[in-house]
């Protein structure tokens, strides 16, 4: 095994800057080359910000590089030039996913740049909250159309490609409201819900063409998307009070797995939801 993959001292391996594992469980060093994407093409839907531009940049991390995909061309533009900095190959592609003919476009533009895909993350969403019987249909069917259908699409332009490969991964992001509810949460609960059953129908019709299908689960975390709630008293107290760990997640918190279900780590994982969540879906 390459020396400069294993980080050892006296008596323990450093596994993070904060965390340390003691050395008799891995007698013979950790194999980090499980973790490496180095030479790994991955494409990140609305990875502008969030969730997603931190999945794109843990991923660019473990060597991969990257297609940042969203609809503000700003936004492409500086996540793309911050992995550049980080050593990587990165360009943005402006996708719509709500649509199936520039989901299409966007992809074949992914493809003719990159030349291939091999990690997928299907991150794109938006959410409205509101009580049911207030709910708007039209909200409704922006919600499911982002989060749920439009996964669908860029699963079904990429994936092809990756099977012809005999290798991929697809990484897509639930939320812990596929698993509980929560009110005012109608639609993205829905949507989230329907994405877990998704990732397993997925998963079993391509498991044995080498495409390995998972989801991630995050709870709150401190994005944009959640500012509101996060300036809310009330609301944010609860989420600590209902979170074991008693906090929100830090972004930093997602990489790990992001990087696990995108590496060689994870080849015998799929159909699976990761809840990074503090505890929360213990409960």
């Amino acid at each position: 095994m390459n020396k400069k993959h294993v980080i050892q001292s006296s008596s323990f391996i450093v596994h993070s800057p904060q965390f340390f594992i003691p050395n008799s469980a891995f007698e013979t060093g950790v194999n980090m080359d499980l973790f490496d994407l180095t030479g790994k093409v991955a494409l990140v839907t609305g990875s502008t910000k969030g969730l997603g531009e931190t999945s794109a940049k843990a991923l660019a991390k473990a060597g991969a590089d990257i297609a940042v995909c969203g609809r503000n061309p700003a936004d492409l533009k500086r996540v793309s030039a911050e992995i550049q900095a980080m050593g990587r190959k990165s360009a943005g592609f402006e996708l719509d996913v709500l649509s199936k003919e520039k989901v299409k476009k966007g992809i074949e533009e992914v493809l003719n740049h990159f030349g291939r895909i091999d990690i997928l993350v299907n991150n794109a969403g938006t959410n409205y909250r509101v009580p049911v019987l207030e709910y708007p249909e039209d909200k409704w069917d922006l919600i499911i159309n982002t989060n749920l259908k439009g996964y669908f699409l860029v699963a079904q332009a990429v994936v092809p490609q990756m099977i012809e490969l005999g290798y991929g991964k697809v990484i897509n992001m639930s939320s812990i409201f596929g698993k509980v509810g929560l009110a005012t949460q109608l639609a993205y609960a829905s949507s989230k819900g329907g994405v877990i059953q998704m990732t397993k129908v997925m998963a079993l019709e391509w498991a044995k063409q080498g495409v390995r299908v998972n989801a991630i689960g995050p709870t709150y975390f401190e994005t944009d998307m959640v500012k509101q709630i996060r300036n809310d008293p009330v609301r944010f107290n609860f989420i600590n009070e209902r979170t074991p760990m008693g906090r929100w997640g830090y972004l930093p918190e997602l990489e790990g797995t992001v990087i696990f279900l995108a590496a060689p780590a994870s080849d015998f994982v799929t159909g699976q939801t990761i809840y990074v969540d503090g505890g929360w879906t213990v409960w």
